[in-house]
């Protein structure tokens, strides 16, 4: 049950923020000219890596980097004694349409697991929930392509209920049936147990604090762990 209860006012501030260019925590490189010559490199070529692509929750905005559930998941996969590399391609405003224009020279490098983690600000902007489908369902379908043998996770999001009834019904439907129909680890909620809980968000009233992020984590690995 959709518990997280945010105003108009949270929103804005959500897009305000996820906008804002100079707050991007992109932890990967941006030019594809160099991410084709990590992809040519013999030893890389080995490497089991793990890519998260998502939005600014990915990304840990407004926070030190060290911070985001990402990199809080590799010091689990290196508890573990697993050997994979995660790369954190969160980015803060990214909306599935630009994920999607955006992945493909991502995937010059290897990918051994897929974690998605978008949606949320196409819900946000009101954006058809059939082209986010399309748009998220295109993302799979590359990854697919270029690494059948990869494993997928997808992340769930939920919007707040002055989106209309209909819409958070249809938006929150739309991760489970695209994990279902691509054979993905399925986290529901991203944000469970941190939505809408005051001391786990930042100022704007969304954004994760460093505390927060741990929850994060948890709610992702409790599900990656079997996948890896």
């Amino acid at each position: 049950m959709l518990r997280v209860k945010i105003g108009s006012i949270l929103l804005l501030a959500l897009l305000m923020g996820c906008g804002n260019a100079e707050q991007k925590t992109d932890r990967v490189k941006t030019a594809p000219e160099e991410e084709g010559k990590e992809a040519s490199s013999p030893a890389q070529s080995q490497t089991r890596n793990i890519l998260f692509f998502g939005t600014s929750l990915t990304a840990g905005y407004g926070l030190d980097p060290e911070a985001a559930y990402p990199t809080l998941i590799q010091e689990k996969i290196k508890d573990a004694g697993l050997d994979y590399k995660v790369i954190n391609a969160g980015l803060s405003g990214e909306t599935s349409a630009a994920g999607k224009a955006r992945i493909d020279w991502l995937l010059k490098q290897p990918v051994s697991v897929f974690v998605l983690e978008l949606g949320a600000n196409d819900g946000l902007r009101g954006l058809s929930v059939q082209e986010t489908s399309a748009n998220l369902q295109s993302i799979i379908d590359k990854v697919r392509a270029k690494y059948p043998d990869a494993k997928l996770v997808m992340l769930g999001m939920q919007m707040p209920p002055n989106m209309g009834v209909k819409y958070t019904s249809d938006f929150k439907a739309i991760f489970g049936a695209l994990a279902r129909k691509n054979g993905m680890a399925y986290v529901p909620f991203l944000l469970e147990g941190v939505g809408g809980v005051a001391k786990l968000n930042q100022e704007d009233g969304i954004h994760p604090t460093a505390e927060g992020q741990k929850i994060l984590a948890e709610n992702v690995w409790n599900q990656l762990k079997t996948v890896l």
